[in-house]
């Protein structure tokens, strides 16, 4: 099996990783803060949105089932890549939209999926595309959360462009 590893962020990981975790050829998912400079961050920190950590999602995935370039249209599919630090009724620097790239093959992808989300929003689009650097695995509470919590809260849906 070929796998890999994207890590994506873009309003409230709740929702991100649920859908994540439904696309066909995602093998694991895990919720957790990147990109803030707080060692071992806690939810109390990241929720303030003064820690510079951002809500994320790891996944992997088996690239013989699905691309990358796939899981990045689904990911702007998912989520709404044209509202700067916020998703819905989220608001803050930890619900900002962000494409974490292992390597320089993945960033170039990402470039070419921020054109492809242009075309379909018709908007410009404000995700960031950053070098991944220490993901912070979130609370056990916070991990599947939508799976222990039906109907718990949930800003993200798929959009058909």
């Amino acid at each position: 099996m070929n796998e890999e590893v994207s890590v994506l962020a873009g309003g409230c990981f709740w929702g991100l990783e649920y859908l994540l975790s439904e696309l066909s050829g995602v093998m694991k998912t895990e919720v957790g803060y990147l990109s803030g400079e707080l060692e071992n961050p806690k939810y109390e920190d990241v929720k303030t949105g003064r820690s510079g950590h951002v809500e994320s999602v790891r996944a992997r995935f088996n690239v013989d089932i699905l691309s990358y370039s796939e899981l990045l249209d689904y990911f702007f599919s998912i989520h709404d890549p044209t509202t700067y630090m916020r998703q819905m009724n989220d608001i803050g620097s930890q619900y900002r939209s962000v494409i974490f790239y292992m390597d320089d093959r993945q960033r170039m992808d990402a470039l070419k999926a921020v054109d492809r989300a242009y075309k379909n929003w018709g908007k410009k689009i404000v995700t960031e595309i950053a070098p991944f650097k220490i993901f912070w695995l979130a609370e056990e509470y916070h991990q599947k959360y939508l799976i222990k919590n039906p109907g718990g809260y949930n800003c993200h849906y798929i959009r058909k462009f």
